[in-house]
């Protein structure tokens, strides 16, 4: 049962439900939305983008595609999003290709574990979509966490690129979550939902790996205090 739910066919066909679920819950939630103008600011500059969000959030990610990022103007590289080598990860990639975005397989080495599993490949390429000025969204506690704390990866790929991050938060009400490592968030369509886009992060060189690593976190700490305050408060 199990190689027979990872098989190629089954990951093309939940792919295609992800995809159709993904963009229904964009279209349809009713969304509060902050950030935008410095977004197409940073947007236009020459550097990398790295756009940040918690892996608890993956059904929603693609909002920001849909209602900003879509209509700016092209990068040397598609959009893209860094997803696992998993095969769970092999349906949410088969669904972004849908929205027309690209995706760069691999993550990260869990402190835990031994094997790389296309870390060294991922970092690699996204480092150099970055330097060539393109954006790519991570979400830097997954694929395994710990829960909403940044993992080294994605500051080493800014650090190499002279990319910024973009604190990217989202959140909605109600919502579903499931018992999962982060709590995964299962959006409901028509509900009233908050996105919330800071402002870009360049990283202090000179800093300790620790320092960096909450100055990320305190950006990310700071957008999804105030969306979860501006869907309780609707």
């Amino acid at each position: 049962m199990k190689s027979f739910l990872r098989s190629s066919v089954v990951s093309s066909i939940l792919g295609y439900l992800i995809w159709s679920y993904m963009v229904l819950c964009a279209r349809t939630i009713r969304w509060t939305v902050e950030g935008e103008e410095i977004f197409k600011e940073t947007w236009g500059s020459e550097k990398g983008l790295i756009v940040a969000a918690w892996h608890s959030r993956v059904l929603l990610l693609p909002t920001i595609w849909s209602k900003i990022a879509r209509k700016l103007p092209k990068k040397s590289y598609p959009t893209s999003m860094l997803i696992s080598l998993s095969r769970d990860g092999e349906a949410v990639a088969k669904a972004i290709e849908h929205l027309g975005l690209d995706a760069v397989r691999g993550s990260s080495s869990h402190k835990r574990k031994r094997k790389d599993k296309g870390g060294a490949a991922a970092v690699a390429e996204t480092s150099r979509r970055l330097r060539s000025g393109s954006v790519v969204c991570i979400t830097p506690d997954g694929p395994r966490g710990p829960a909403e704390m940044v993992q080294p990866g994605m500051a080493i790929m800014a650090l190499r690129s002279d990319a910024l991050i973009i604190p990217y938060a989202l959140d909605c009400k109600p919502v579903f979550r499931l018992d999962t490592w982060d709590r995964f968030m299962i959006p409901l369509p028509f509900a009233r939902g908050a996105m919330i886009l800071g402002a870009p992060v360049a990283l202090d060189r000179s800093a300790e790996k620790e320092e960096r690593l909450r100055q990320i976190e305190d950006a990310m700490k700071a957008v999804h205090e105030r969306a979860a305050s501006i869907v309780s408060n609707r």
